[in-house]
């Protein structure tokens, strides 16, 4: 299918590269400068674990590497019949491969789709019937799940998938082969970079994943921002932990190693003594942790002997508040300071750096309310954003210490609407064009009111181990259990990964109904395991308000009840 060269309105192009904001160079461009400069050095990274992963060896390859492998990759996608503006759909887990892709995409003018590896059946029944892809690359057997298997059956069923090749030591349909037999093909000279590049997918209140098209103008600017905050050169390795699904690993791994011209070492899955392993053996400079991981490791300081982390300068932690005294600590006894992230796909994107926050206390707490006139920042960043809170029951910006209102943004990181679904988008920006994040923060309580102090979600989604999930999706699927008359989910706190999906379930007269059941069932419905319940609350009624609409909130004193 042929998809829209461009989504982003001309005249916000024009608007934003006149400001400076966007500079109207394409990811190809960045790194091809990358290659000319750097061509000789190390640059992209294997997981040490990519046999047990994959079934092949690891690979290592330089700059110059890198571009005759995205080269090799312009020619096997042509070769099954990509073209310009095509859609190439990645399932992949976090190797070398997720990246060639993307620049392979940026080279050749496709725009690149990548699926997160948990998506089964039942996902990609929703989201590729809106892509319908000319490819579908992916693995053969990954954690003894046949994805080629389960793209055939889809493709049964009557759903669109594209060519089917696969990555790895897989027997059939092996890329490489492809790729090895593939003629030069001539790719486009005249790439703009407001021309759409990646469709990501993302979750929120809604049960479909909801497509969020980004451009090149956008992820170029996003690299900017991180290589800016990190202060990062071409003697930096990145470690990147995150799956290259979305805007943490794109925006924040990828393209800041592509603009600093450093190296770029990958890592799935979240393996603790593979990711210590790598700190030391590939001289991390820069990566990303999850907070609970963090602070276990200061609780657990056996795990960290024999780990050199002397090249570490720089830490980066989000999707849940910081505990104070685990930034404290890494700053003070470590010597590497914690950056505290908060983002989403759709462009929302604060981040306390040592930078604009030298306080590591008050770097945990607060989040620099950039894109506000009075306040200045010492990066650039900030001055390409707008924010605001906004009272959700009045519609009047805040502007006071100590009320909660809902974050909005606007600027060169905000997204410009969701995949083909004009009434969604409609609905996620205000009349001045804001994107309304859902997100609840309110101006921190201090005399230069330069901070957010981030209180809560609008937006009931949980978020497991930093992936978003739908509690309408579970509860429907829930519902449909034939012993179940009513259900809702919420997710409880988690040491390890944030918060867990909990269900709350209403059984029809006379029944009973086990979490083993649940679970069970939903497995048959070919549902991602992380979405699976991991408690189940067993209730007369679920809480609701006069409209009849489950209280989400109250749902809380149930699932710790």
């Amino acid at each position: 299918m042929r998809a829209a060269l461009q989504i982003t309105p001309q005249a916000r192009v024009d608007a934003y590269r006149q400001k400076g904001w966007w500079r109207g160079v394409t990811v190809d461009a960045v790194f091809r400068d990358a290659v000319d400069r750097y061509g000789a050095s190390e640059a992209l990274i294997d997981p040490p674990n990519r046999e047990a992963l994959v079934g092949d060896a690891p690979q290592r390859l330089t700059f110059h590497d890198t571009d005759k492998r995205v080269e090799a990759m312009v020619r096997g996608f042509a070769r099954l019949g990509v073209g310009r503006e095509d859609v190439v759909a990645v399932q992949l887990p976090n190797i070398i491969e997720g990246v060639l892709a993307f620049l392979a995409c940026a080279r050749l003018g496709a725009i690149l789709s990548p699926l997160p590896i948990a998506y089964r059946h039942s996902e990609l029944r929703e989201v590729l019937p809106r892509l319908k892809p000319s490819l579908f690359l992916t693995v053969g057997v990954f954690h003894d799940f046949d994805h080629l298997e389960m793209l055939e059956t889809l493709r049964e069923e009557g759903v669109e998938t594209g060519e089917i090749a696969i990555v790895g030591g897989g027997s059939r349909r092996r890329f490489a082969d492809i790729e090895r037999d593939a003629a030069v093909v001539p790719t486009p000279t005249d790439i703009d970079a407001a021309e759409t590049l990646t469709i990501c997918w993302t979750s929120g209140t809604e049960a479909a994943p909801k497509g969020v098209p980004r451009h090149h103008d956008h992820w170029v600017v996003n690299g900017e921002a991180l290589q800016e905050a990190a202060e990062l050169s071409h003697r930096d390795t990145l470690l990147n932990p995150f799956p290259l699904i979305n805007i943490a690993a794109f925006g924040g791994m990828v393209m800041p190693w592509l603009l600093s011209g450093g190296k770029l070492a990958q890592h799935h899955p979240f393996d603790l003594p593979v990711f210590l392993q790598q700190l030391s053996s590939e001289q991390v400079t820069y990566t990303v942790a999850p907070p609970a991981i963090l602070t276990m490791l200061l609780k657990n300081e056996a795990l960290l002997e024999g780990v050199d982390m002397s090249s570490l300068r720089c830490l980066a932690s989000g999707s849940a508040p910081l505990p104070p005294f685990m930034v404290e600590t890494w700053q003070h006894k470590y010597g590497v300071p914690v950056m505290n992230i908060f983002g989403s796909n759709e462009g929302c994107s604060l981040f306390s750096s040592h930078l604009d926050i030298e306080d590591p206390t008050a770097r945990a707490k607060y989040f620099p309310r950039f894109g506000v006139d009075e306040v200045e920042w010492r990066t650039e960043f900030p001055g390409k954003i707008r924010t605001r809170l906004v009272d959700l029951e009045t519609g009047e910006e805040i502007t006071e210490p100590g009320k909660a209102g809902e974050l909005r943004i606007d600027g060169a990181m905000t997204f410009d609407g969701y995949w083909n679904d004009p009434g969604l988008t409609a609905n996620a920006f205000d009349g001045d064009g804001f994107f309304k994040t859902g997100d609840l923060f309110e101006i921190a309580d201090d005399p230069s009111r330069r901070f957010y102090q981030f209180v809560g979600r609008s937006k009931e989604i949980i978020i497991r181990g930093g992936v978003n999930i739908s509690p309408a999706e579970v509860d429907a699927l829930i519902e449909s259990h034939p012993k179940v008359s009513e259900a809702a989910c919420a997710g409880y706190p988690d040491a390890r990964l944030g918060e867990r999906v909990c269900a709350v379930v209403v059984p029809k007269p006379g029944e009973t109904l086990t979490l083993e059941e649940l679970t069970a069932f939903m497995r048959e419905a070919q549902i991602s395991v992380y979405k699976l319940p991991e408690k189940l609350r067993v209730v007369e009624k679920l809480p609701r308000n006069s409209l009849g609409k489950v209280v989400r909130r109250s749902l809380a004193a149930i699932v710790e009840g």
